[in-house]
Parts: structure tokens; C-alpha cells; sequence
């Protein structure tokens, strides 16, 4: 391959492409079922004031410093801390922001799996065998089904990357993203029209003060970072992919506004349908996590007259938002690949499939062939979880915010927020942020993270 084609910068072909892309990387699993858990857990409609706050200063400003130095430097993460500095703390920033995704993709593609799986099964009308009482755990427990499902869930995410940026990422975003939130209204509808599912609505949104605590803001923290795709290599990527006329402002916030309506639409979606289908046993159900996708939901659709109908409506949608999350993931792991080792989109891909062969059948294995192996209590999937999510994305956050202070400047990226052409509405905003608050806030979630782990505080 020419070193013109090596060198070339693949990119969005506009405004659109960009903000459904990355809106699809920000609109994931955790949309689906953290962020109505997480809600009905810490005062509902209080949680979600404090997170719209937060997402509006907090996470706008860290997703604006990723987006500029990611398009400013034109390269993924590790190219971007080496074109503002040479240090080795910048280095490891770098690199850093480069491993999170590698470490996340394969295992978020084992879930995914689960996801094609039970999608399938209401194709073929098990409503009632995928709401059987031990279905899910005997699913997992087999490995060559988990397997299976997850080589199926990653070779859909690679062939989208093969396509490139504009054909692949950009038009697989642009169909999806609409059908996931005409799928996302259309349950959410049906959900709250319900008997009984009046009280799910109020318990979501409804403000309740005396479960409003410290916790509550810690929590909300959490959702936001995870949700924005902050720290994960993607923002620098698809900033780098960023066209100079687009506006980096508008593009965020249009993202955010996206991501919040996916997320309470999901809370409209679940919490009203487990109140109108569970009765006394509502509050409990919602407590469940990621089983709630899983378990209880597939309950509530045996309950309902049409169950096959919504549940194959609802696990489209899911398979929709895991797979334009797992694309963006891939998609950073890719560029970064291109970018370091020089070589085609095509090799890298291979590379990174291979990774994610190795890292998501562990993960996958963990279930079963691998259940008793654990590394600091945790199975695989959950220990790099917590690893990356817990540990490094973090980190990577506080790396990018001393990159900006101490050596791009607050200036400088400015600078290439208004090279648009417009201005920096937001400018005071973001300037308060990164300069007292957005370090402090990153390591008080890394010290809940860890202290939530060890036991000492439960979030």
C-alpha cells in the first residue's frame, strides 16, 4: 500500500455522521439497564437532575478536550499525547487511553452475544423457554453456546469496521441510531399505557428527597462518565475523523441531549413495564442489574399478550446500541493499530479481532470451563470490568486533563473549538471545569470505585 493511503485521514462527511456516530458509541448496555437501576435506586428524578448537571459541565468538558485534541492532532490516543508532548507521562496518557477499549470491546462483545442470543430466541417464539427460571444461568454456563454467540457478535462489529469510516461506522450509525429510538418510543408507550404502570412513571421521575444522598451525586458521576464514552481512546478517534467546519460545541451537546433521551427513555421503557407487571415484588426487581435485562424483563414479556412482539422489539433495540458501542470501541483499538504500527485498516482489523478472540473468550469462558478461576474474587468478565472502568478510565480522564492544563492549554483548545468558524459559547464554563473541578471530581470516582469494591461504601 502506498504511504499516501497509509498516511491518509479517514473522515465523517459531516455534522450528522459525526453525532449519530458518536452518539451510538455514547447509547450502550448501560443506557439500557444501569441508568433506569441506578435511578429508581437514588431518588429517581433527583438522579436524574443531578446527572443532566453534571453531564452538562463535568462530562461536556471532558468530552470537548477529547473531541479538540483528537481533531486538533488528527490521531488516536497514543498520536495525539505524542503531537502535544514527548514527556512520558504524556506517553503513558497515551497509551493509557489506547488499552481501555482493547480491554473492553471483547468482553462487552461477549454480552452483546447473550443479547443475538435471546434476540433469536424471541424470533423463534420462546417466550416462554427464555423466561424459564434458570434459562439465563444455564445459557452462560455452556460454552459453546456463550462462545458461539460471541464469535457471531464480533465478526457483525469487524465487518462494519472493515467498511471504513464513512461506509462502515458513519452509515451503519445512520441507520441504527433512528430505528433504536423509534424502537426506544414506541415500547416506552406501550410500557407506561399499562395498568398499573403509572406508578413505575412516578417512581422514575418523580423526585424523592429521602433517598437523595452523597452517594447519589457519586453514582450519577459514574453513569455520566461511562455513558460519554470519556476516557476510552473513542472521542480522540472520532474527533481525528471530525471535519474543521463542524462544530465541536454544538456536535457535544447534541450528543449529550441524545444520550439523556436514550437513557430516560430506557427508564420509561423498563421501570413502568416492572411495576405493571410485578406487583409488591417492582422495587425489588429493579435492584437486580444487569440480570434485570436478562432475567426479569424476559418475565414481564411472558406476562404481556403480545410478549414475542415487544420482546423482539426490545432486544432489536438493545442489539442496536451494544453494536454501535462495540463498533466505536473496535474503531478506536483500529486506529490506533493504523496509526502506530503503519499499517492498512484492513491488517489492523485482523490484529484487533484476534485480541478480541483471546480477551472475550476468557471472559466468555468464565462462565463455565473457566468458573472457577477467579482474580481478586472476580470471574474475567467482571475483573476487567472492573479494571477499566474502575481503575484505568479514570486515570486516563485525570491524563487527559493534565495534558490540557499543563501543556495544550486551555487556549489552545479554544482555539480549536472556535476554528468553525463560531464561537465558544461555552467557554467560562469549561475553563471553571478543567481548572478546579474536573481532577478532583475524576478521583472521587476513582477512590468510590474502589472503595465500593473492597466493601467499605455500596453504590
Amino acid at each position: 500500500m502506498s504511504n499516501k493511503s497509509l498516511n491518509s485521514r479517514a473522515s465523517f462527511s459531516g455534522k450528522l455522521g459525526y453525532v449519530l456516530a458518536t452518539a451510538g458509541s455514547a447509547v450502550g448496555l448501560g443506557n439500557i439497564w444501569r441508568f433506569p437501576y441506578l435511578a429508581a435506586k437514588y431518588g429517581g428524578g433527583i438522579f436524574l437532575l443531578v446527572y443532566v448537571i453534571l453531564a452538562i459541565t463535568f462530562g461536556y468538558s471532558l468530552m470537548t478536550s477529547e473531541t479538540a485534541l483528537g481533531r486538533k492532532s488528527k490521531k488516536s490516543p497514543v498520536g495525539a499525547f505524542h503531537h502535544f508532548s514527548s514527556s512520558k507521562s504524556a506517553s503513558f496518557g497515551g497509551w493509557i487511553n489506547a488499552i481501555i477499549p482493547m480491554i473492553i470491546c471483547p468482553y462487552y462483545c461477549v454480552i452483546g452475544g447473550w443479547v443475538l442470543r435471546y434476540l433469536a430466541g424471541y424470533v423463534a417464539g420462546g417466550v416462554d423457554r427464555l423466561a424459564g427460571k434458570n434459562y439465563f444461568s444455564n445459557f452462560i454456563g455452556n460454552a459453546a453456546s456463550v462462545e458461539g454467540w460471541f464469535l457471531v457478535f464480533s465478526i457483525c462489529t469487524l465487518a462494519v469496521i472493515l467498511f471504513g469510516v464513512q461506509n462502515g461506522v458513519e452509515r451503519a450509525s445512520k441507520i441504527m441510531m433512528p430505528v433504536l429510538i423509534i424502537l426506544a418510543i414506541i415500547i416506552a408507550i406501550y410500557s407506561m399505557t399499562r395498568p398499573g404502570a403509572a406508578a413505575g412513571v412516578k417512581y422514575l421521575l418523580v423526585p424523592d428527597f429521602s433517598r437523595f444522598s452523597w452517594m447519589t451525586v457519586v453514582s450519577a458521576m459514574g453513569q455520566m462518565f461511562y455513558s460519554l464514552s470519556i476516557a476510552m481512546g473513542i472521542l480522540y478517534t472520532y474527533g481525528s475523523y471530525m471535519k474543521k467546519d463542524v462544530s465541536i460545541e454544538k456536535s457535544t451537546f447534541e450528543v449529550e441531549c441524545f444520550d439523556t433521551l436514550v437513557a430516560v427513555l430506557a427508564g420509561l421503557m423498563i421501570i413502568p413495564a416492572v411495576f405493571a407487571f410485578s406487583g409488591a415484588d417492582a422495587a425489588k426487581n429493579l435492584q437486580t442489574g444487569p440480570s434485570l435485562m436478562f432475567v426479569t424483563m424476559p418475565k414481564i414479556f411472558q406476562s404481556m399478550g403480545i410478549g414475542t412482539v415487544i420482546g423482539i422489539a426490545f432486544f432489536l433495540l438493545v442489539f442496536f446500541a451494544a453494536l454501535t458501542s462495540s463498533v466505536s470501541l473496535a474503531e478506536s483499538c483500529v486506529s490506533t493499530v493504523q496509526d502506530e504500527c503503519h499499517i492498512s485498516r484492513k491488517k489492523s482489523t485482523f490484529i484487533v479481532g484476534a485480541l478480541m478472540l483471546l480477551l472475550g473468550s476468557l471472559s466468555s469462558f468464565g462462565f463455565n470451563i473457566l468458573s472457577g478461576v477467579r482474580i481478586f474474587g472476580m470471574d474475567f468478565l467482571d475483573f476487567f470490568d472492573f479494571l477499566s472502568n474502575s481503575i484505568m478510565m479514570p486515570i486516563a480522564a485525570i491524563a487527559t486533563c493534565v495534558l490540557v492544563l499543563r501543556t495544550v492549554t486551555l487556549d489552545s483548545v479554544a482555539e480549536e473549538v472556535t476554528s468553525c468558524g463560531e464561537k465558544f459559547h461555552n467557554r467560562k464554563v469549561y475553563n471553571f471545569v478543567m481548572k478546579y473541578l474536573a481532577i478532583a471530581f475524576l478521583g472521587i470516582i476513582l477512590i468510590s470505585s474502589v472503595l465500593n469494591v473492597l466493601g467499605v461504601i455500596h453504590m
